[in-house]
Order: structure tokens, then C-alpha cells, then sequence
């Protein structure tokens, strides 16, 4: 997978690493060699693009406990002493930092700040990363989507992704999964008149063509596309009042959506 560009100002490149069937785990590294890996699930996809790009692993960051974005920390520990940065939540092993809401991480090898940001909602102690114009958010935010309610509530998530949706619009979005095609289809079940997912939608079909991610996005895009950040705009309330009988709040509104994209096919 080649580097993604990153703006003039930054330091680091950007490498969505594919894994298992539609995992992402990304690695971030700057021109010295020098990486981090964001949810490595799988240790061997890790190892071969460090050996491929010459690179020296220095650092480990976790958003959420589920093994397909843990299960290769233990040996990647093996061969790389480096700082495991986790949620406090004792499902994660081989953690060295524990990170909470609001806390920064400092990294000098790459150089690197992240600001650390509570999301529950996929799951309690899920948290995003924040920092050189990224926004790691595992599987709180998909493009065109966002994550399942396995522990937390519908409010909660839309909290979670309300605070997300309030970060400059030109952050890039690296989610943990490409689900984008997926989404797409409910969300143009939503909003089938919405120009900018429709463009959107020819753009993930020609990247997917070509077998490429369509990730990382743009929050702007996913703020102009996406219905689980527009539950309180007009199209999205009036496909709730058609659906699910009345447009509620916005907690019932994405209440609704979500449910409506669980049995989706």
C-alpha cells in the first residue's frame, strides 16, 4: 500500500495497512524511519511493512479492546520495546500508558501530539486520537457509517460522534474499517437526493475498482454525506417520520438509523 500524502506542514505519512477481510491498521511514520502502528490486530502485517519501508517501530496506539484491533500487540511486544498507549479498560493487555479524556500524548521519535478523546458508544472506554490533521477514531466513525452499539447507548454515540463532527472539517478520518461501499448503500437509502453523497458514491466505486481504500476521508465530506452526523438535517428527519412514524428527537433519530442499518442488506 503506498504512503498517503500528507499536507506540506506535516511530518508524518499516513499508511492504511489492510488485515483481515476489511480491517485497516495505520502506520504513521516520518522521512528518519521512525513509526507508529494504530490498532494492530494482526502483528505480521505490522512486521512486513516495517521491513518493506525500512522502518523502526516507537510507539503502539489502541482506541478499543476488540481483538481485531489488539491481537497483534502482544507479539509485536515480543520484537519492539515501545510504549502502548490504551484506554483504561482492563480487556487490554500489554498496555503501558493508559489514556484518558483530554490527555495529550507527546512523541519525539516520530515527533508527534495527540489529544485523546472519550467516544463511547461502540464500546464504554473507546477513545480517538487526535493530532497532525488525523483524526484515529477505530470504529467509532466509518465514512458513510459509524460503529455498532455493543456496549454503549444511542445517545452516548451520538455524543460521541456530535464532539467528532465539531473538529476542523479538513481532518481526515482514519476508521478501522472499510465499510464505505456498505454504508453507502444505506445511506443512499436515506438521502438518495443528496448531491454530495452521490458524488461521493462514484468516487468510492472507482477507488474500490481499483482496489484501493477510500480511506482516510474527509470530515467535511462525511459531515455533507454521512446521515449518522446529520440526524438533524431535514432530508434525514423526514426519512425517520416516513420509516419510523415521526421524527422524535435526534437520539431517537439516530436511534433509528442505526437500527435500520443493523438489519440493512
Amino acid at each position: 500500500m503506498p504512503d498517503i500524502d500528507q499536507t506540506a506542514e506535516s511530518i508524518l505519512h499516513l499508511v492504511p495497512l489492510p488485515a483481515f477481510a476489511d480491517n485497516y491498521i495505520w502506520l504513521l511514520h516520518d522521512d528518519a524511519g521512525q513509526a507508529i502502528v494504530v490498532d494492530p490486530g494482526d502483528a505480521a502485517v505490522v512486521e512486513r511493512a516495517l521491513a518493506e519501508r525500512q522502518l523502526q517501530l516507537r510507539a503502539i496506539l489502541l482506541t478499543h479492546h476488540h481483538h481485531d484491533h489488539i491481537g497483534g500487540v502482544a507479539e509485536l511486544l515480543d520484537r519492539h520495546a515501545v510504549p502502548v498507549h490504551a484506554p483504561v479498560d482492563d480487556r487490554i493487555a500489554g498496555a503501558t500508558v493508559r489514556v484518558s479524556d483530554g490527555e495529550s500524548i507527546e512523541l519525539t521519535s516520530p515527533q508527534a501530539r495527540f489529544e485523546v478523546l472519550a467516544i463511547p458508544g461502540h464500546t464504554l472506554s473507546h477513545v480517538a486520537y487526535v493530532g497532525d490533521g488525523l483524526l484515529l477514531c477505530g470504529d467509532t466513525l466509518f465514512s458513510l457509517g459509524c460503529g455498532r452499539l455493543f456496549e454503549g447507548t444511542a445517545a452516548q454515540m451520538l455524543a460521541s460522534l456530535d464532539r467528532l463532527s465539531r473538529l476542523p472539517a479538513a481532518t481526515r478520518v482514519c476508521a478501522g474499517h472499510e465499510y464505505t461501499e456498505a454504508n453507502g448503500r444505506f445511506a443512499h437509502t436515506v438521502e438518495p437526493d443528496n448531491p454530495h453523497l452521490q458524488a461521493r458514491l462514484r468516487e468510492v466505486a472507482g477507488l474500490r475498482a481499483r482496489q484501493l481504500p477510500t480511506l482516510p476521508s474527509s470530515l467535511a465530506d462525511e459531515l455533507a454525506c454521512n446521515p449518522f452526523l446529520r440526524v438533524d438535517a431535514d432530508p434525514v428527519a423526514d426519512w425517520c417520520r416516513r420509516q419510523h412514524g415521526g421524527a422524535g428527537d435526534r437520539v431517537a433519530r439516530f436511534a433509528a438509523l442505526r437500527t435500520a442499518k443493523d438489519a440493512f442488506r
